[in-house]
C-alpha cells in the first residue's frame, strides 16, 4: 500500500515540475534564437560595413508549387564600364520531399540563343539584360525553369570562407596555377585561404580550360560543404549566413533563404549529385567569326539529360 502511494506522490511531483521543464525548454529555445538572430545580424552588418550594398534584378520565374525550389547561382567576376560580367553560371536545386540538393554547372561558352539579340556565348546574357535574360536564355536553349537568382560577390566568397574556416580549407591542389588568378598555388596538398581558394576555382588556363574550372568549382562546394557540416562550425553557422546574406544579391526573402538551409541542414541529404552542360558527346568545338571559340551543343540531347537529372 505504501509503495503505491509513494509512486502517486513521485508521479505528481513529476506532473508538478513538468510546466517548469517546458518552460525552461521554451526560455533556452528563445535564447538560442536571440542567439542566432543577434549573430545573422552581425553578418549582415559585417557585409555592410566592408561596402557591400545590396542590389534587386527583376527577375519573372515561375513559382512553381511541386516541393522543389530551383535557384540560378551566378558568380559576378566584376563590373566594367557599368557592364557585370558572370563567371560562372549554377543551377541549384533543393527538393524538400526527399531532402536532396542538386547542383548543375553550365558552361559559360555554350553558343545559345538570346530572346532578342543575336546568338552568342551563354554568358553574354548576363552582361546584355542581367540575371532576367540569362533565367530567358536558359529556358529557351535547355528547358531549365528558374524561380530565383543569387549573384554571388567574389570578394563575399573571400570573407566567407576565412571565417567559416580561419586555417584555410583542405585543397589537393593539382598543378602549379599562377596566370591571371591574382594568387600563386604550387602543386599539393594544402590549407587554402579565401583568395586562394576562389582563385583555384577560377583558374582555367591550361588545356581543360573551362571544363577544368568547373570540375574545380564542384570541388571546392564539396570541400566547403565538408567545413560546413563539421561539429566544430555549428556555433559559426548564424553568422555564416549572415555574411552569405549580406554579399549575396538576390530575390528570395529571409524566410524562404531560412527555411531551404534549415531544411538541408538538419534533415537533407549531405551527397550533393552534380551534372555539367553540355553532357558528354553532346556538343563539338566551333570558331565564330565576332564571337570566338565556342560550344556548339545538341540541346535536345542536354534538355533531356537535365530532365532526367532533375526529376529522378
Amino acid at each position: 500500500m505504501s509503495t503505491n502511494k509513494n509512486y502517486k506522490r513521485k508521479k505528481k511531483t513529476r506532473l508538478r515540475k513538468l510546466p517548469f521543464i517546458i518552460l525552461g525548454f521554451l526560455l533556452l529555445c528563445v535564447l538560442l534564437g536571440l542567439w542566432a538572430k543577434s549573430s545573422y545580424e552581425s553578418g549582415i552588418q559585417f557585409a555592410r560595413d566592408h561596402g557591400k550594398q545590396e542590389k534587386k534584378y527583376e527577375f519573372n520565374g515561375p513559382i512553381e508549387k511541386d516541393g522543389k525550389v530551383n535557384v540560378l547561382i551566378l558568380g559576378q567576376d566584376r563590373v566594367v564600364d557599368g557592364s557585370a560580367r558572370t563567371d560562372s553560371i549554377m543551377v541549384a536545386q533543393y527538393d524538400y520531399l526527399h531532402k536532396k540538393m542538386k547542383m548543375i554547372s553550365v558552361m559559360r561558352d555554350i553558343y545559345a540563343e538570346i530572346p532578342g539579340y543575336q546568338n552568342y556565348k551563354i554568358n553574354t546574357a548576363y552582361t546584355l539584360g542581367g540575371p532576367e535574360l540569362l533565367r530567358q536564355t536558359l529556358k529557351k536553349n535547355l528547358d531549365i525553369d528558374l524561380e530565383y537568382y543569387a549573384i554571388i560577390d567574389f570578394k563575399g566568397f573571400e570573407q566567407m570562407v576565412d571565417e567559416l574556416s580561419p586555417d584555410g580549407v583542405p585543397i589537393n591542389v593539382e598543378k602549379d596555377m599562377s596566370e591571371k588568378i591574382g594568387v600563386e598555388l604550387k602543386k599539393g596538398q594544402h590549407n587554402l585561404s579565401g583568395k586562394e581558394l576562389l582563385g583555384y576555382a577560377r583558374f582555367r588556363n591550361d588545356e581543360e580550360s573551362d571544363f577544368g574550372r568547373v570540375r574545380r568549382q564542384q570541388q571546392v562546394i564539396k570541400a566547403l560543404q565538408n567545413e560546413i557540416i563539421s561539429l566544430s562550425t555549428a556555433p559559426k553557422i548564424p553568422k555564416l549566413a549572415g555574411i552569405a546574406r549580406g554579399y549575396v544579391d538576390t530575390n528570395m526573402t529571409n524566410g524562404e533563404i531560412f527555411k531551404t538551409g534549415a531544411s538541408f541542414a538538419i534533415r537533407g541529404d549531405k551527397d550533393i549529385q552534380t551534372l555539367v552542360v553540355p553532357v558528354k558527346n553532346s556538343f563539338t568545338f566551333q570558331d565564330i567569326y565576332g564571337v570566338g571559340s565556342v560550344l556548339d551543343i545538341d540541346k535536345e540531347m542536354n534538355k533531356k539529360a537535365i530532365k532526367e537529372f532533375l526529376d529522378k
